[in-house]
């Protein structure tokens, strides 16, 4: 059995209860109602038969704040509260960072990766240059750290990306979602880049503005994509893909199975010693998501 400890949580980012849910296959719908995430209980009642992942427990938690961890723990039927987020080290055989806030996740993944505990973190894994550098590195020395955005692996990605050949040859694609740039623009790259078996970004264009997000990627086969994040519409996320002899439009939406594939990966990837998700392909993405941060601020075209 795969220990796994889970780090949570940060602001309007309920994964801690729900991916510890979703693989100890336990949930208490009424706490996570009453923590502000009825939604979550909705996907999990709906799956509930479908509930747990062979091979792995979440059996330690920490957090911020211990009432939290006792939440999340009597949620999801963990069964340790750690005092210190080193604490698990030891105790643990890989831990899931299920918070959403790349500017700690650095300072909060560096005890695990310095001594060797493999790591998931979640979506984005950096927000700046020096810290994705760092992520970088630490994969070079041999280091286990997996991240993406569960889009990567969301049933509608899969059967998009099955059926694209018939399109023809692709020429646009664009993608719509709400919120902000950093932490949901992510999640938009992650699907399209997915769709298209990730080619390589050349250049990232950022002609919107803070909280309306227009954002214009070139890859090197010559396929454009461009991605419309604005904060306050009411809007789904939703792909458009054009080729030469048809177009595909669909929209992302089922939350629990892309959750469910994205944990199963990884815990494959346990099993197995070694990430089975490319750094190449995260680093790319989040190489293109900083990129756009600074095509804002200096109103040009950015290189990557």
């Amino acid at each position: 059995m795969i220990k796994l400890g889970i780090i949570g949580m940060s602001t309007g980012n309920a994964h801690p209860y729900s991916w510890s849910s979703i693989i100890n296959g336990a949930y208490n719908g009424k706490e996570i109602d009453r923590i502000g995430y009825p939604g979550v209980t909705d996907y999990l009642n709906r799956n509930k038969s479908d509930l747990g992942i062979g091979g792995a427990k979440v059996t330690h938690v920490w957090a911020q704040d211990p009432s939290i961890s006792q939440s999340i723990a009597a949620s999801s039927d963990i069964d340790y509260i750690a005092d210190e987020l080193h604490d698990m080290i030891g105790k643990v055989d890989a831990v899931i960072l299920g918070r959403d806030d790349p500017e700690n996740h650095r300072e909060m993944a560096e005890p695990f990766i310095k001594n060797n505990v493999p790591i998931f973190i979640d979506k984005p894994l950096a927000s700046n240059r020096e810290d994705l550098n760092y992520f970088k590195n630490e994969i070079e020395k041999g280091k286990f750290i997996f991240s993406c955005s569960s889009m990567r692996y969301a049933k509608e990605t899969l059967i998009a990306k099955d059926s694209i050949d018939s399109l023809g040859e692709i020429q646009l694609v664009s993608a719509t979602g709400k919120k902000d740039w950093i932490k949901y623009g992510v999640h938009m790259m992650e699907a399209v880049f997915a769709v298209l078996d990730d080619p390589l970004p050349r250049s990232v264009w950022s002609v919107g503005e803070k909280n309306k997000e227009v954002v214009y990627v070139e890859f090197e086969n010559g396929i454009v994509a461009t991605f419309h994040l604005f904060m306050d519409i009411s809007s789904t996320f939703q792909v458009n893909i054009f080729g030469k002899n048809d177009f595909n439009h669909y929209i992302i939406g089922d939350s629990y199975s892309m959750f469910r594939s994205n944990l199963e990966v990884f815990i494959k990837s346990l099993k197995k010693g070694k990430s089975l998700l490319a750094f190449d392909k995260t680093y790319n993405i989040i190489n293109t998501l900083i990129g756009a941060v600074e095509s804002q601020k200096s109103s040009q075209k950015i290189k990557l």
